[in-house]
């Protein structure tokens, strides 16, 4: 195949977008000893990004949650609110670690927004952790303070020895108390209106600590720098344009503000960047879900005449299957994207043929990248399915190498490596692991196995590394395999991914019993329940009255046993 006519378009505006001299001029500049492609008039950290957009679009409506309104500027005012309260009465300096854990809610933007001018790094939390799971990430990342919802207050308050301090958000005061914190509300209502003083930011400064669970079990923080993380907002923003210039070519009538129905948490790194921080960008409105909800979100694209949607590929698949859809006004909606997971291809044509005019989309980035990486869309997407698309221009590289980082050629599979200046930095107090993903001249290795077509977009194949991808929430096998041999009845076990229409991946297991002992199942599912986060969860347990197979090297055969129980729990076996 040859490039399509909607690749030569894009490349097209992109190369005029990024042509030296304009405002988002492309050059080259070394950064940490690699040279890349940088935008030549970048803001220099995330606290001018931020004011200089917010300011922008001072004036539209920003953020709708239920029956709050929020324009750019209400939010922009709050943040400053924020970083003054931070200050005054906490003593927040840049440097400190300030942790977000709460679902989304219209406090994440200000708050975040607060913390960055401060120069603060801000550790966005998994809302969906345990107390054990909250304390490693907030004990690891050294947290001075943390933003909490109610639910997320409760499980903060039963770690022990944590030494920090807790504003609760959407928490009554009296809960608050009860939990040794102060609201958001009073804590802002004690404080100035604007910080004493802002410290210089420079673009190699730490802005962000995201927790990714890693193969070996223990979640790693990824730390984007001002630049890096900015570079990435700024890389999406120029498809953006791209993209309305070739609307605009073709004589498409645009609405006067896109709207995205936002259904991915916040603290997943496509929530921060591709949809929060490039928001700001455009000016793009953000209509919240407090849960998601297939009818009412047919009801909110109408009421609000939503242009975007964005979630997990389940989400997608049940706006289609909904027995109600055609009963709701959709024609606003252009655009349904997926990110966090994989689509099955066969449901880009049923999208296509469910939503006429509308376009699926796709988009492969991971954390370590600021989800950065490729992407495939509208006509393209339909004619490779399977295919996450092109690495996105102008920062991004991608290749294929095998295990010596030697490159490999086009349709030779081997791990999945991305080179940008919107990767991070490395993993947070963990050097050994940053050199083990990081390579000297730039490359991430991802750790997804994949191959780049003669046209050079990407299918990912496999994963390399242990790591099971549940309605875009990445599960460690390795941890689950921990939590299941904690059962004093377990010998042996070995966790990995089964394919599902709705999550894309679930979380399976088989286990074998030590001598004498009997067990169920079901059984492994309720012990392990009591430790873990739902989504880590196991959907299905087989339990074997033999030993599980093993390599030569005595480890246990993963790859066979994968392979046998997906074929068992797609019924073309039995086990």
């Amino acid at each position: 195949m040859a490039l399509t006519e909607l690749d030569k378009a894009i490349d097209a505006a992109t190369a005029a977008i990024t042509a030296p001299g304009g405002q988002l001029g492309v050059g080259k500049a070394t950064v940490r000893g690699v040279e890349y492609p940088v935008f030549d008039h970048a803001p220099q950290s995330l606290r001018e990004y931020l004011a200089f957009f917010l300011t922008a679009n001072a004036d539209k409506e920003f953020i709708v949650y239920q029956g709050e309104r929020l324009t750019f500027a209400d939010v922009q005012k709050q943040g400053v609110r924020i970083a003054a309260m931070l200050q005054s009465r906490h003593g927040i300096a840049k440097g400190d670690r300030i942790a977000i854990a709460m679902r989304n809610y219209p406090e994440w933007a200000p708050i975040f927004i607060g913390a960055t001018m401060l120069g603060a790094v801000v550790v966005p939390m998994n809302a969906w952790w345990r107390p054990d799971e909250l304390a490693y990430g907030l004990k690891d990342s050294g947290t001075r303070l943390v933003f909490a919802d109610e639910e997320r207050l409760r499980r903060i308050h039963e770690i022990e020895g944590l030494n920090l301090t807790a504003v609760a958000v959407r928490t009554s005061h009296q809960v608050a108390e009860q939990m040794g914190a102060q609201t958001l509300e009073d804590a802002i209502a004690a404080s100035p209106e604007t910080p004493w003083f802002l410290p210089p930011i420079y673009p190699e400064d730490d802005a962000t600590i995201m927790y990714t669970s890693g193969s070996t079990g223990a979640p790693k923080g990824a730390v984007a720098t001002h630049r890096s993380i900015v570079s990435g907002a700024l890389n999406y923003l120029v498809q953006g344009l791209a993209m309305l210039q070739l609307a605009m070519a073709q004589g498409v009538a645009l609405p006067a503000q896109q709207v995205m129905l936002l259904n991915l948490p916040l603290f997943h790194i496509t929530g921060l960047v591709p949809i929060l921080l490039v928001s700001i960008a455009i000016g793009r409105k953000l209509v919240i879900m407090y849960r998601w909800d297939a009818g009412e979100a047919l009801q909110l694209i109408e009421r609000e005449k939503a242009t975007y949607f964005v979630g997990v590929p389940t989400m997608s698949l049940e706006l289609m299957q909904h027995p109600d859809r055609d009963k709701y006004d959709l024609s606003t909606l252009l655009d349904i994207a997926a990110g966090g997971a994989a689509r099955p291809p066969e449901h880009v044509a049923r999208l296509a043929e469910a939503f006429p005019g509308k376009n699926p989309a796709i988009g492969y980035g991971l954390t370590e990248t600021n989800a950065v990486g490729a992407g495939n869309i509208r006509d393209n997407y339909r004619l490779k399915p399977d295919s996450t698309g092109r690495a996105t221009k102008p920062m991004v590289e991608i290749g294929i190498f095998d295990d010596d980082m030697k490159q490999l050629g086009t349709g030779e599979v081997g791990e999945v490596c991305i080179r940008s200046v919107c990767n991070v930095r490395g993993y947070w107090n963990k050097p050994e692991a940053t050199a083990a993903s990081f390579t000297a001249d730039g490359w991430f290795r991802s750790g997804d196995l994949g191959r780049l077509d003669e046209d050079e977009y990407l299918f990912i194949v496999d994963r390399k590394k242990d790591i099971i991808i549940r309605g875009g929430e990445n599960v460690s096998a390795v941890e689950v395999e921990s939590a299941i041999y904690a059962h004093p009845a377990v010998a042996e076990a070995s966790v990995f991914g089964l394919p599902d229409d709705r999550l894309g991946e679930i979380v399976g297991a088989v286990v074998y019993p030590k001598a004498g002992e009997r067990l169920e199942g079901e059984a492994v599912i309720q012990f392990v329940s009591r430790e873990l986060a739902a989504f880590k969860v196991p959907a299905r347990v087989w339990v074997l009255d033999e030993p599980l197979p093993k390599l030569g090297s005595g480890k246990i055969d993963k790859v066979s046993l994968r392979q046998q129980f997906r074929d068992v729990h797609l019924g073309r076996t039995t086990a």
